[in-house]
């Protein structure tokens, strides 16, 4: 699921960041490796593209998101946990 994940996060960061995010190893610490393309604005708009395009929400206050957005790895992790919540719930309901 995680290879699923990446994949599709890489595809809506690109979308997001443009010719800044070509070479980005899912690894490399995006305030870093992007500098001013991956700044407060644009890291909050990555947050919200994410939550489109997988359905779910991140809570600004309570998820690290400074820890889990700056790198792609740590998305599709945070991700990967937040889909499989979502899916538990539904079965419990």
């Amino acid at each position: 699921m995680t290879t699923d994940v990446t994949a599709r996060l890489r595809k809506t960061l690109a979308a997001q960041l443009g010719d800044a995010f070509t070479g980005v190893a899912d690894t490399d610490l995006l305030p870093e490796t992007l500098g001013d393309a991956y700044d407060s604005i644009s890291a909050l708009e990555c947050v919200t593209a994410v939550e489109e395009e997988f359905g779910i929400e991140v809570d600004l206050v309570t998820d690290d998101v400074r820890y889990w957005f700056a790198t792609v790895d740590r998305m599709a992790a945070f991700v990967s946990r937040r889909l499989e919540d979502v899916a538990v719930l539904r079965v419990v309901r």
